[in-house]
């Protein structure tokens, strides 16, 4: 289906998440999947857009030293840098959303000419306000795109009509357990509620991050894969487990892996992030050996 050479665009939010202690880890589900895309070598376009402030320096200082492409990434005159105040609750991340951040008015014509074919991979929260829904409808007006939407539902920061527009779209889809059912996939039998949201909105692959069950996918015949986790002992933090697998996954689809390929190597660096302090690193050690992992 894709070349090794297709683009990657990636659209979304850019913010920081902020912990208890006071540290600030820049991060953003697009973001941190642009990043992974990055140390993989896939060169994927970011668009997103930061305030004119330190948080946003910091962003654009940490992009160009990941040798990322700042080329869509929009400046705000108006509004903050993003932002999230994070509490970990018995290990599990829990979200407190700042409103009318940069990202939220990501604008369609500041986004500069791409090549048609491509992958656009987004989420549902980068979506919340009408600027930044209105941006990505312009932007994937096009034919040529397949589009990667990756469920984030953020209370209350979602409505199931508007998140049942952008499943309309897309080609592929990512979410986990609970988002399935509060989106109202509620068979007790998950192949079945997975089998269920692949007809309603005719999507190719349904994918279905199962926590410590590992994942599931779906593919357009039906056919069910499965992969397992292993054991992890080392766990700092669950925050971008999620788009570590997403990550990995689009990666699986611009080098044409089979399926199950694809799947046991999102789990395998889900499981290696989950032992970060947030979502990703700068250690380019920790990613070449991840990448030797995916040549065995």
């Amino acid at each position: 289906m894709a070349t090794e050479k297709t683009l990657i665009v990636v659209f979304g939010e850019v913010l920081f998440d902020c912990f208890p202690e006071g540290e600030e880890v820049l991060g953003g589900a697009p973001f941190n999947v642009a990043w992974n895309l990055q140390a993989f070598g896939d060169e994927p376009v970011f668009i997103s857009r930061i305030g004119n402030d330190p948080r946003g320096q910091k962003v654009v200082s940490e992009m160009r030293q990941w040798e990322m492409n700042l080329s869509q990434l929009q400046v705000d005159a108006t509004h903050p840098t993003g932002q999230v105040e994070v509490a970990l609750l018995s290990g599990e991340p829990h979200y407190t959303i700042t409103t009318d951040c940069a990202y939220d008015f990501i604008d369609y014509h500041e986004i500069k000419p791409m090549p048609e074919e491509r992958i656009v991979y987004h989420g549902t929260l980068g979506l919340r306000n009408r600027v930044a829904r209105h941006a990505l409808v312009e932007l994937t007006s096009s034919f040529g795109n397949s589009i990667f939407v990756d469920v984030n539902l953020r209370d209350p920061w979602w409505k199931e009509e508007e998140v049942f527009y952008w499943l309309d779209s897309a080609r592929w889809v990512k979410l986990n357990v609970d988002e399935l059912r509060r989106l109202g996939f509620s068979n007790e039998n998950l192949e079945q509620a997975m089998k269920e949201l692949q007809d309603r909105f005719d999507l190719e692959q349904v994918i279905l991050t199962c926590g410590a069950d590992g994942a599931m996918v779906v593919d357009d015949e039906g056919k069910l894969y499965q992969v397992q986790p292993e054991s992890v002992t080392d766990v700092v933090d669950t925050v971008g487990a999620g788009d570590a697998f997403a990550s990995v996954y689009l990666h699986g689809l611009v080098q044409d892996w089979p399926i199950q390929k694809t799947l046991e190597n999102a789990q395998k660096f889900a499981s290696q992030v989950i032992g970060l302090r947030g979502a990703t690193t700068n250690d380019k050690d920790f990613y070449d050996t991840i990448l030797n992992t995916f040549k065995e």
